[in-house]
């Protein structure tokens, strides 16, 4: 049980920001609320278009790094959490699976939510935000025992 807290309860407690994060509670109209102000007050002059501009790439931004976070997550729950031994790149295309899996469901959900739009172009961008994640995640990845590693299997020769 202790495992499960340790590994599993963060991704189930992320899973659940995101799920939130897709209600009308995180809508471009109650971001801006305290958006369009704060760059009111950087810029006194600056334009609706730049706004949108800005609030558009913050949102999109938003995705890539939630998506990040949840691979990161994932990952470490798989390494740590289980028993499971099997090659660096099937546990990589897994967790990014999965996360593609909740960010098409993600959008699914928005497609209900009045004050949501539902976009094919956004399970993109998580997806590209979850192999971000991985990639990182990967790079501080000691191998475990028995894992199959690409150098060890090969012969160097000087």
């Amino acid at each position: 049980m202790q495992r499960f807290f340790k590994y599993w309860l963060p991704v189930l407690i992320w899973l659940g920001l995101i799920f939130i994060g897709s209600t009308d509670l995180m809508s471009a109209e109650h971001t801006s609320r305290f958006l369009v102000p704060f760059l009111r007050w950087l810029d006194p002059r600056i334009s609706l278009a730049a706004i949108d501009a800005i609030q558009l790439i913050i949102r999109k931004l938003g995705h890539v790094v939630e998506y990040a976070i949840l691979a990161a997550l994932l990952w470490r729950a798989v390494r740590g959490g289980t028993n499971l031994c099997a090659k660096m790149s099937i546990l990589f295309m897994a967790v990014w699976f999965a996360c593609a899996i909740f960010a098409a469901s993600d959008e699914f959900h928005q497609s209900f939510v009045p004050s949501r739009t539902a976009a094919p172009w956004d399970v993109m961008i998580d997806s590209g935000g979850a192999i971000f994640g991985l990639l990182i995640s990967r790079s501080f990845t000691r191998r475990k025992p028995g894992e199959v590693s690409k150098m060890s299997s090969s012969k160097f020769t000087a």
